[in-house]
């Protein structure tokens, strides 16, 4: 039987349902989509497990020339630093040959990495609501099903005091350029709307990736911080390059994001650091 998926994203018993699919790609962004699930196995060969489309375009909401083609690509062992360089190519390739799409981005991971118990309510999360199967098995068939629990949001986004530091050195490195600046600006936005979203996500009880569904969502908690979040969720679609942004997300909005996100669902589990 085929459940049917209520409003905020939750199927009939209240978990969170996977939010794409390969029918809803647009048109627009078909061949991309056909070109990747080709090129993949020829890339990493017997090293591939399986290969999963998220964000905008399985969605259905990527916008032509503005969206990225994003691509979770589990390995049967944890990626070598050949694997990223292999990576990173195919991700050239695919964006100098496709100006529908505004960048592609291939995540990498092991098998046993989104299996783990340490993972199971971040990484393995993500894959099972938010990426949509391309190639091979689908781990997710091996994942629980998630509510929009505290223990899901602190797993996912209780880490936001580690962040902080490694983002002011990036802004204090970056040039004053638009284009240095804006994939910042995009980028924190972002991250900062989501973690938002997921504190209060709990008591919203659902699920969303529309940044201005998230933003309006944490509001409704939160008035006194409302207009920041609207404000960041329209520089996480249509960035600008000002630094006077960034320095507010790491001086203000993100301190005080990320104390209060300790304070109501706590501090998200250590994990190894990333090569």
């Amino acid at each position: 039987m085929t459940e049917t998926v209520p409003h905020r994203g939750l199927d009939s018993r209240g978990r969170i349902a996977r939010e794409g699919s390969l029918a809803r790609v647009p048109s627009a962004f078909r061949s991309v989509v056909v070109a990747a699930r080709d090129r993949i196995p020829d890339v990493f060969g017997a090293r591939l497990h399986s290969a999963y489309l998220y964000g905008s375009i399985p969605r259905g909401a990527a916008r032509v020339g503005r969206s990225d083609l994003d691509l979770l690509v589990v390995l049967h062992e944890e990626p070598t630093d050949a694997d990223r360089a292999d990576g990173r190519a195919l991700d050239e390739t695919l964006d100098e040959e496709f100006p529908q799409i505004d960048g592609s981005g291939t995540l990498l991971v092991g098998h046993a990495r989104v299996l783990s118990d340490l993972e199971r309510h971040d990484l393995g999360w993500f894959l099972a609501c938010l990426c949509t199967p391309l190639l091979g098995e689908d781990l997710a068939a091996r994942l629980p099903r998630y509510r929009p629990d505290s223990l899901l949001a602190r797993e996912t986004n209780g880490d936001l005091a580690l962040l902080l530091p490694r983002w002011r050195d990036r802004i204090a490195s970056a040039g004053d350029s638009e284009e240095a600046l804006r994939p910042l600006v995009r980028f924190m936005s972002r991250r900062l709307v989501r973690t938002a979203f997921t504190l209060v996500m709990p008591r919203w009880n659902g699920w969303t990736s529309d940044l201005h569904e998230m933003a309006e969502a944490f509001g409704a908690y939160y008035p006194q911080r409302a207009e920041q979040l609207r404000a960041a969720a329209a520089l996480g679609y249509e960035p600008s390059g000002d630094r006077a942004v960034l320095a507010s997300y790491v001086d203000d909005l993100g301190p005080w994001l990320a104390e209060e996100y300790a304070r109501v669902h706590g501090v998200k589990a250590d994990r190894p650091e990333e090569p």
